[in-house]
């Protein structure tokens, strides 16, 4: 299988890479800098400057893109330019969500960044990655999308497990909500390797 994965040289993204190579898969990174590239394989491009016929061999297309600050605003354009280069092709695109987007009650009618409790400091950011995926829904790629726990930590172990959810935000049994990016990016290669989640937002968490 074919992957390519756009931000490869990132937190979550150099995670799914070893991931994705540890497991046997023909990883190329997508970077800006060939020097940081993690693979010998790799494409250097930013994502407006892909193309389809970049993306168009690869089975499927990661997008571990990060964006802060001033550059949330960037989410919804960049995903609405991977929808116009994957219109025509078959291959599947796999986002790294955000866990701000989460529904918060059965009725779907309220996400976890409205909560009065949340972090003023990451809401835009929220905001955005659920802009983005409101995209995703409307348009008529393949793709995934997968939220991470609401604690998301960086530096968390890998422990080689993880519990699959759906679009509500769901706990352990002690109240927590959290996953490690080692564990996240298992997931993420699992959904690559298996594609059980087509056109759907899925979340994981421990």
């Amino acid at each position: 299988m074919k992957v390519a994965v756009i931000g490869a040289n990132g937190k979550e993204g150099s995670l799914i890479v070893k991931e994705a190579l540890d497991r046997g898969l023909d990883v190329t990174s997508i970077v800006r800098d060939e020097k940081k590239s993690p693979t010998d394989k790799y494409l250097v491009r930013d994502v407006y400057s892909l193309t389809a016929e970049d993306v168009n061999d690869f089975d499927v297309l990661v997008d571990a893109l990060g964006f802060f600050g001033p550059m949330v605003k960037e989410y919804v354009p960049a995903t609405k330019h991977l929808i116009e280069i994957l219109k025509d092709t078959k291959t599947r695109l796999l986002v790294v969500g955000g866990a701000g987007s989460l529904y918060v009650n059965p009725a779907h009618d309220k996400q976890l960044y409205e909560q009065e409790d949340f972090p003023e400091a990451v809401k835009p950011l929220s905001e955005e990655m659920g802009k983005s995926l409101d995209v995703l829904r409307d348009s008529s790629i393949n793709w995934t999308f997968i939220s991470p726990a609401a604690k998301f930590d960086a530096q968390g172990k890998r422990t080689g497990k993880y519990v699959l959810a759906g679009e509500e935000l769901t706990f352990d049994s002690e109240g927590n909500c959290e996953i490690s990016y080692a564990d996240f990016a298992i997931a993420m290669v699992d959904e690559i390797i298996s594609a059980k989640h087509q056109k759907q937002r899925i979340s994981v968490r421990w």
